[in-house]
């Protein structure tokens, strides 16, 4: 029996949490920009001019969310590299990768004694595909592991009851190759109404409407753009049209470390959110370990 935790503590989770950058965030950012840096072999006159944003934005930004901070960075470099999408090979070789386990994967699902957990399973095991958290994953190890792993906050039960219940779904992607996992949990669960939403511009290695269209998402659902080109789903800047299908949908699943810290704050017992924990501050967030799995709906107490 998976590990639940219970609706109190839940509650708990998103309102103790100070929105605040965090330090840890800021050596995730460095990490991550240097990784940038010689992947585009950048002089050392292009380093310095980012740098010298990064600290500036940091400074400015405190109370921005990451993923807000994320984006102006983000933004920057792509304009001094001269590059839209600075991800654009690792997005790829994700989308090639898992459409390949998806292969190998959709007839095991289908002759699984529990097909909606498995496929769940997978969902979630396809958020390590993370370039914005770290370059060095293995998605095969985190597959084997996800299968037999206990879930740290599992309302996985909830979350089939209400799908079954849900006349209107709004399905929120994260990154690309988690994608492909994410088609194979809608073909699972086969709801006749889902909205799949994906970034509305290029950020790290997040999906858009071409990625979700390059792995057949729009065969399961309606894809549509949130209208904002950060690594998450910040509800201020989203367009008219994501926010109709926000407002409108019954049950609203969320993937990923982004879309949790745009939503957490929202409390909305509409959303369940699935991801791996894939950092400290995460884990910290969460209250659970790092490298968890987890499927949280903030339920509130009767």
């Amino acid at each position: 029996m998976a590990q639940i935790i219970a609706p109190t503590i839940a509650m708990d989770i998103a309102t103790s949490v100070n929105a605040c950058l965090d330090p840890l965030c800021e050596e995730c950012f460095r990490s991550t920009y240097q990784r940038l840096f010689d992947k585009f072999n950048l002089s050392d006159s292009q380093r310095d001019s980012f740098m010298d944003f990064f600290w500036q934005t940091l400074k400015t930004e405190r109370n921005s969310s990451t993923p807000e901070i994320q984006r102006m960075l983000n933004q920057r470099l792509s304009l001094i590299v001269g590059i839209d999408d600075l991800f654009a090979d690792e997005k790829a070789t994700s989308n090639a990768m898992a459409k390949a386990l998806y292969e190998d994967w959709k007839p095991q699902v289908s002759k699984s004694k529990n097909p909606f957990d498995m496929a769940l399973r997978l969902a979630i095991a396809g958020n390590i595909m993370d370039y914005g958290a770290n370059n060095n994953f293995d998605v095969m190890a985190t597959i084997t592991r996800v299968m037999y792993a206990r879930f740290a906050i599992d309302f996985s039960k909830k979350l089939q009851e209400s799908i079954s219940n849900a006349k209107s779904v709004l399905y929120l992607g994260d990154n690309a190759g988690e994608i492909v996992f994410d088609k194979l949990f809608l073909e699972t669960i086969g709801h006749p109404n889902v909205t799949y939403a994906v970034r509305g511009g290029f950020t790290l290695n997040d999906a858009t409407t071409a990625d979700a269209y390059e792995v057949g998402i729009d065969r399961v659902a309606q894809v549509i753009s949130n209208g904002f080109n950060a690594p998450s789903t910040v509800l201020s800047s989203c367009s008219p049209e994501f926010m109709e299908a926000y407002n409108s949908a019954d049950l609203i699943i969320s993937k990923g470390q982004g879309n949790l810290e745009g939503l957490i704050y929202e409390n909305n017992p509409r959303i369940f959110f699935l991801l791996m924990v894939k950092c400290d501050v995460m884990a910290k967030m969460l209250n659970v370990a790092k490298g968890s799995f987890v499927v949280y709906n903030p339920t509130k107490p009767n």
